[in-house]
C-alpha cells in the first residue's frame, strides 16, 4: 500500500528528563531532580543514541532541532555546545536549520540565555503558563509573575528574536478577567510565537487524581474565544489547534511533525518516526524512559520499542496531524509524506465535506470553523474502523 518516490523532511528532537519540581498537570517523560544533573554522562549517551540511528537516515539533512523536557535549560551553556558540535559532527544540519530550547523562567536560566544563544541555539520556547502568581502557585510552578516577565525581556537582550511563550487558560477557577490579563501580559512582551492551549486533566498526573476546580464548559469557552480574538486583533495568526505566530514566525519543528515530515527521538523517553523507502514503510521507534535506565544503557542499545503502522493506521496519523493545521494539507501531501494515495481517504474526505466539516478547493484540504471545533468528530471519520466504511 505504501509507495514513497520522496523522503519527508527529516526533523531531530532531544530530550531532557529532568525538572526542579514536577508539576501536578505534567504527563511528559520529566523527574524531579535529586542532587546533581549527569550532564556529561548524558550529553555522550545522546550522542551514542543519535550515532545507533545514523544508519537509517544517511545522506539526509535535520532542517530543525528541537531540545525539550522536563526542563533543558538546566543544562550548562557549556554542555549544550558540546552537544550541538557533536550533533554537526555526525548529522548534517540545514545552514538555517531552526535549532529551539524549552526553557523556564527561573532566575538562573535567564542568566544562561545569552550563552545558549552564543552555542547555537536560535529559538526558545519559555513555559511561562500563566502570569497570575496565584495561579502559578496553584499550577505548582517555581516562578512568579515577575520572572516571567523577567524571561521575555532577557530573552529579547540575549538577541533571541524568534521565542515563543507557552500559555495555559482554563485555569483553577480562573476568570474571564485573568485571562485577559495573561494574554495581555504575553502579548505586551512582544513573542513571535504563542502557544495558548487548555489545562487538561491528564491521566497519571496528580490534577487527575485530585482534579482542581475548573471553569465550566460555558465560561471556558468564552475565555477561549476571547484569547483568540486578542491574539488575532495583535496580528499572531492562529495556524494550529493550540499555536499563534506572528507572520513567518511558525514553529518549523511543529509544522514538520503536523506535515507528517520525519523525526528522529533521541533521549530518554523520546519518539521517532523514520520513513524507509527501500522497505515502502516508515517505523514508530521510542527509547527507554526512566533517566536511570538509559543512562546505565551505555554503549548499548537504547531502543525500547518500534512499530510498524498499517495503511489505515497510517491514513488516521497522517489526518490526526494534517487537521490540526488552520490551511489543512495540499493533497499531494498524503503520498508525499506518508506514501499514500489519496484515493485511500476519498471515501472519509466526502463524508466530511457533505457534513460541512472541511472545505475541498484548488486541490487544497482544509477543516472548516466547524470541523476546527469538532475536531474530535472529523478526525473519528479516518478512524480505521470508519475510514472505509
Amino acid at each position: 500500500m505504501f509507495h514513497f518516490n520522496t523522503l519527508p523532511p527529516l526533523s531531530l528532537y532531544l530530550h531532557f528528563p529532568w525538572c526542579v519540581r514536577k508539576c501536578p498537570y505534567c504527563d511528559f517523560n520529566s523527574h524531579e531532580l535529586k542532587g546533581a544533573i549527569p550532564e556529561a554522562a548524558y550529553v555522550e549517551a545522546l550522542l551514542n543514541d543519535l550515532e545507533e540511528e545514523l544508519p537509517r537516515v544517511w545522506g539526509r539533512k535535520v532542517i530543525t532541532v528541537f531540545i525539550g523536557g522536563g526542563t533543558p535549560s538546566l543544562l550548562s551553556p557549556e554542555a549544550l555546545d558540546r552537544l550541538l558540535a557533536g550533533i554537526r559532527a555526525r548529522i548534517a544540519l540545514s545552514p538555517e536549520a531552526e535549532i529551539t530550547l524549552e526553557a523556564n523562567p527561573g532566575t538562573a536560566e535567564q542568566q544562561r540565555f545569552a550563552e545558549f544563544r552564543a552555542a547555537g541555539i536560535n529559538r526558545l520556547s519559555i513555559g511561562v503558563q500563566s502570569f497570575n502568581d496565584e495561579q502559578l502557585r496553584r499550577l505548582g510552578r517555581i516562578h512568579g509573575r515577575r520572572e516571567a516577565i523577567h524571561a521575555a525581556e532577557m530573552a529579547h537582550r540575549a538577541g533571541f528574536d524568534n521565542f515563543n511563550l507557552d500559555l495555559m487558560f482554563a485555569l483553577p477557577e480562573q476568570t474571564l478577567a485573568q485571562a485577559r490579563e495573561d494574554v495581555a501580559t504575553a502579548i505586551a512582551l512582544e513573542p513571535t510565537h504563542l502557544s495558548y492551549y487548555q489545562l487538561t486533566l491528564e491521566p497519571n498526573t496528580v490534577f487527575h487524581h485530585q482534579p482542581p476546580p475548573l471553569p465550566g464548559d460555558e465560561l471556558m469557552w468564552a475565555i477561549h474565544q476571547q484569547g483568540q480574538q486578542q491574539l488575532a486583533a495583535a496580528g499572531y495568526h492562529q495556524y494550529e489547534v493550540s499555536a499563534y505566530a506572528r507572520q513567518g514566525w511558525q514553529c518549523r519543528h511543529n509544522l514538520n511533525y503536523w506535515q507528517f515530515g520525519d523525526y528522529l527521538g533521541i533521549g530518554a523517553g523520546a519518539h521517532g518516526k523514520i520513513t524507509e523507502p527501500q522497505r515502502q514503510r516508515y517505523l514508530r521507534r521510542w527509547k527507554v524512559r526512566h533517566p536511570h535506565e538509559y543512562l546505565a544503557a551505555a554503549g548499548a542499545h537504547r531502543l525500547a520499542g518500534q512499530s510498524e503502522p498499517d495503511a489505515a493506521e497510517a491514513l488516521f496519523e497522517f489526518m490526526l496531524n494534517a487537521l490540526r493545521l488552520a490551511e489543512g494539507f495540499p493533497e499531494s501531501l498524503l503520498s508525499e509524506h506518508a506514501g499514500m494515495p489519496l484515493t485511500v481517504a476519498e471515501q472519509p474526505l466526502r463524508r466530511a465535506q457533505a457534513t460541512g466539516l472541511i472545505e475541498w478547493q484548488a486541490g487544497q484540504i482544509r477543516p472548516t470553523a466547524l470541523g476546527y471545533n469538532h475536531l474530535n468528530t472529523l478526525l473519528e471519520l479516518f478512524l480505521p474502523d470508519n475510514a472505509t466504511n
